[in-house]
Formats: structure tokens, sequence, C-alpha cells
């Protein structure tokens, strides 16, 4: 049942990223475009996944999930070296290809070799994290 579950909530989601044009580069950079030619449309693609999920976090506080297992814990609240360096290398990484991790599986099965490629710089990257976390851990705790 979760695998099922799984199936379809990913399904729903890639599909909802290529209607929304979040798998569409040329979009995404419009919208960050904010001096130039702005696209706001994304706008409505954050408040639509955003909106939802802030009364997803409030409505299951003390509850279990229909499939089983827990609901992972909500992140926490303060700013660190961990969370501004990964928002920084997120940001620069979607402002140059225009694609994040949801839409970069969603479209590889149309964006070529430039979208193979991003998502292999990008298991990369997200595999040498947690030792990069590590030694800026090291590193803050000298400081």
């Amino acid at each position: 049942m979760r695998r099922i579950l799984s199936l379809v909530a990913g399904g729903l989601f890639g599909a909802g990223l290529f209607v929304s044009g979040m798998t569409d580069t040329t979009k995404v950079q419009g919208w960050l475009d904010v001096f130039g030619n702005w696209d706001p449309t994304l706008a409505f693609v954050m408040g639509g996944a955003i909106i939802p999920m802030f009364i997803a976090w409030r409505l299951t506080e003390g509850r279990q999930p229909i499939a089983g297992g827990t609901f992972p814990t909500p992140p926490r609240p303060e700013l660190d070296h961990r969370l501004i360096t990964g928002s920084v290398l997120f940001g620069v990484g979607w402002g140059l290809a225009g694609l994040c991790p949801g839409p970069a599986m969603a479209s590889l099965t149309f964006n070529g070799v430039g979208g193979v490629l991003f998502l292999v710089a990008m298991i990369a990257g997200m595999l040498a994290a947690p030792k990069v976390g590590t030694q800026l851990d090291r590193l803050a705790e000298v400081a």
C-alpha cells in the first residue's frame, strides 16, 4: 500500500511540476530575472506548495501516517551555517541551471544530455554535502 501511495504521490508531483512550468528552465530563469523580463507566475506555484504544506504541518501534530511510520519532525527554526550555505548553493544551482531536485528528476526524459549532467552533478553534491557539513561544523567549533 505504501509503495502505491508513493507512486501516486510522485506521479502527481511530477505532473504538477510539468503543468506549472517548473521543468521549463527558461520560465524559472524568468522568475529569477526580477530586473529584466520578470515572470511572476511561479509565485503562484510556490504559494500553492507553501500554503498546503503549512497547513499539513499543523494537522500532523500528534497523528500517525495512514501508511505507517511517523511524520518527520518539523525543521529547526534557527539559522545556522549549514542552512545558509545550503540555501546559497541551492540558489546558485537553481539560478544557473533553472532546475532544482524535483524538476530535475521530472525533466530527465526530455531535457537531453544537459539534464542528465545536471542530475549527476546534483547527486554528487548531495553525496558530498554531509562530509562538507562536518568540515564546516569543525571550522565553526574552532572559530
